[in-house]
């Protein structure tokens, strides 16, 4: 345990953004889930789900959780397959 004042600050800053950042790759994970099995069982509203999943990893990608080129990667998979799907 930090025995200095800031260090110790540190230490409870950093357990919040892991928190945060947790949550949000969970969420952006979630997503892509979601996305790839209504593609795989042709549901009605997946353009609307890979659209959000897409979303979801601009936002992931904004607030620095991916990089920007595995957020296009990741975008492109998803349309490609949706495409693919039609």
């Amino acid at each position: 345990m930090p025995n200095i004042k800031s260090a110790k600050k540190r230490v409870l800053v950093n357990a919040t953004k892991q928190a945060r950042n947790r949550s949000n790759n969970s969420a952006l994970k979630t997503a892509i889930k979601k996305a790839n099995a209504a593609i795989e069982n042709n549901a009605d509203d997946k353009a609307a789900v890979v659209a959000y999943a897409v979303k979801k990893i601009d936002q992931a990608s904004a607030k620095g959780l991916i990089h920007k080129n595995n957020a296009a990667r990741k975008k492109s998979a998803l349309v490609t397959r949706l495409n693919a799907a039609n």
